[in-house]
């Protein structure tokens, strides 16, 4: 992950290309991770398949079911 300051942020803003995460430190902390709206996209679609199988999972807690049950 490429480091840089909210000054060079600020700079270039309007050229940047991000081929991988940007993290964008302020008065020397971590303070932004900059990602390309693709890459986002993709982290939260995954988010959201990571919730529904935690919640599948919950669901069948105590609940055993043959091979066949499960896919009818």
């Amino acid at each position: 992950m490429q480091t840089e300051t909210i000054t060079y942020l600020k700079e270039h803003a309007n050229t940047l290309e991000l081929r991988e995460e940007l993290l964008i430190t302020k008065n020397g902390k971590p303070a932004f991770v900059v990602q390309s709206y693709q890459d986002y996209q993709f982290q939260q679609d995954t988010l959201a398949l990571l919730k529904m199988l935690k919640l599948s999972e919950k669901s069948l807690q105590g609940a055993e079911l043959s091979l066949e049950q499960a896919f009818e």
